[in-house]
């Protein structure tokens, strides 16, 4: 039972979890058991094997509203391929299948952990001043002055599990902007939305193609081919949407910044 596990000197696995999801729902038990779990991660205890020490950094740096939200997002995967390994069927769970269970699943947790925020773009707005600019990822809101943007990021991946994934791997990859998630909402258009911050960069200028070229080359990545010059391969990752109006010039480094982009696992 979770409240036992919560209660034992042993370390809480994976697989306890999962049970306690499956068994209890996101009750007060499990949700702590999953704060419990998280608190080992963070504090170095245990880590998650899928990710390698630099990108386990950027899990950490994202803070434990990620955590627990990935969490949730690997018991939702892992729970829709049992089942259809369970009745023999040929065909996995479609993304589409992941991603709605995902959705419905961290929006209980965030419920029960405090964290779901209705009206969050009217609220965010009140307090943390205008929306400054929309992509097709995110919308970002600040007020002059402040050190942080707040940005409501949607989900341009699969799942919602690969959008939690692509903050982690930013904050590997690119440390001086690192995003925090604070919490999960719906938009005015209903889109699930990841609620983060991310430190303020005052832009000197947009980089260049070259300067480009050179920072993600340092980082191990190189031209993925395709002809359009923005995306780029590295040993395990993707790179893309690396063009300048996601990487600018910081007026105090005078160096190449990256703010956003997309990056996902190489996956066969």
């Amino acid at each position: 039972m979770p409240g036992e596990m919560l209660n034992s000197t042993s370390q809480i696995s994976i697989e306890s979890i999962y049970a306690a999801i499956s068994n209890h729902g996101f009750s007060e038990q499990t949700t702590q058991l999953i704060d419990n779990f998280t608190n080992y991660i963070l504090n170095g205890k245990t880590n998650l094997t899928q990710f390698n020490q630099a990108e386990h950094a950027g899990l950490c740096c994202a803070g434990e509203m990620l955590i627990g939200a990935y969490i949730v997002c690997c018991y939702a995967r892992t729970s829709l391929e049992t089942s259809t390994n369970a009745s023999a069927s040929q065909v996995g769970p479609g993304n589409w299948e992941i991603d709605e269970l995902q959705e419905k699943l961290v929006y209980q947790w965030a419920e029960a952990k405090g964290v779901w925020f209705n009206n969050a773009e009217k609220d965010i707005e009140a307090e943390y001043g205008p929306m400054i600019a929309q992509g097709a990822e995110a919308k970002v809101y600040y007020q002059n002055g402040d050190t942080s943007v707040i940005k409501l990021r949607t989900s341009i991946y699969a799942t919602l599990g690969r959008a939690l994934e692509s903050i982690i791997l930013h904050n590997a990859l690119f440390a001086e902007t690192p995003m925090n998630v604070i919490g999960f909402t719906r938009d005015s258009e209903g889109m699930f939305r990841i609620i983060c911050t991310q430190p303020y960069i005052t832009c000197k200028r947009l980089a260049t193609k070259q300067e480009i070229d050179f920072m993600v080359a340092q980082k191990g990545f190189r031209d993925n081919g395709d002809g359009r010059g923005v995306n780029y391969i590295g040993e395990r990752l993707h790179l893309e949407d690396m063009h300048s109006a996601n990487v600018f010039i910081d007026s105090v480094s005078d160096t190449p910044i990256c703010i956003d982009c997309i990056v996902k696992f190489i996956r066969k």
